[in-house]
């Protein structure tokens, strides 16, 4: 069962594809708060859900930072 819950693995080299997913995941399972803790957006589960946190670590893998992230989303004009 706990190979079930396990992170998904994160493939290196990073592809052009996994950035693509990644930075994706990272925008749609980002936290929204709640009265009781911070959920996922996307599965209303506790946030960092498991894509969230495979997407990060595959951002993290491919040498982006958050504030790259966060800059490129303000000049695209989209929400992160």
């Amino acid at each position: 069962m706990s190979a079930v819950l396990a992170d998904f693995p994160v493939l290196t080299p990073v592809t052009d594809e996994d950035l693509a997913l990644a930075v994706r995941a990272v925008r749609v399972h980002a936290p929204e708060p709640w009265p009781h803790s911070l959920l996922c957006r996307s599965e209303r589960v506790l946030y960092p859900c498991r894509l969230a946190r495979w997407g990060h670590a595959t951002l993290e893998a491919a040498g982006l930072t958050a504030e790259q992230l966060t800059e490129e989303s303000a000049a695209t004009g989209r929400a992160r």
